[in-house]
């Protein structure tokens, strides 16, 4: 993984999800949880991109979400969990459930309004 994106974890103390019984876990955990899918950041720079700006994201909205990292071990499994198939990628999660997806790098409008809504969903 790149720098910018290993800082995540290794910087800001984010759990990096090495296996289904991580991603798992962190599902069962209570609150609103985001798992930021890089994909390859040598072949997609944008994920370097979502990589900045995921911390900045995370403040504007007072800390209401957690994040985790998925590792390439895993990457395809969660994408395909939740139905999403461009990297990068934050998915959202709440009691056990996606709520919500963000694909690609936006600009920070797109974010703030894409997460709001989001971060409303109900779990049923």
């Amino acid at each position: 993984m790149a720098y910018l994106i290993t800082r995540l974890t290794d910087e800001l103390g984010w759990a990096r999800l090495e296996d289904l019984a991580a991603f798992e876990a962190l599902l069962a955990a209570p609150g609103a949880h985001c798992v930021f899918v890089p994909g390859d950041p040598v072949r997609n720079l944008e994920s370097t991109d979502v990589a900045v700006i995921l911390p900045e994201i995370r403040q504007a909205f007072q800390n209401r979400f957690d994040v985790a990292i998925a590792t390439p071990a895993i990457e395809q499994n969660i994408l395909k969990a939740a139905g999403v198939f461009k990297t990068p990628s934050l998915i959202f999660f709440r009691d056990g459930a996606m709520i919500g997806a963000i694909p690609k790098v936006r600009d920070w409008d797109d974010y703030m309004a894409r997460v709001t809504r989001i971060l409303q969903f109900e779990t049923a």
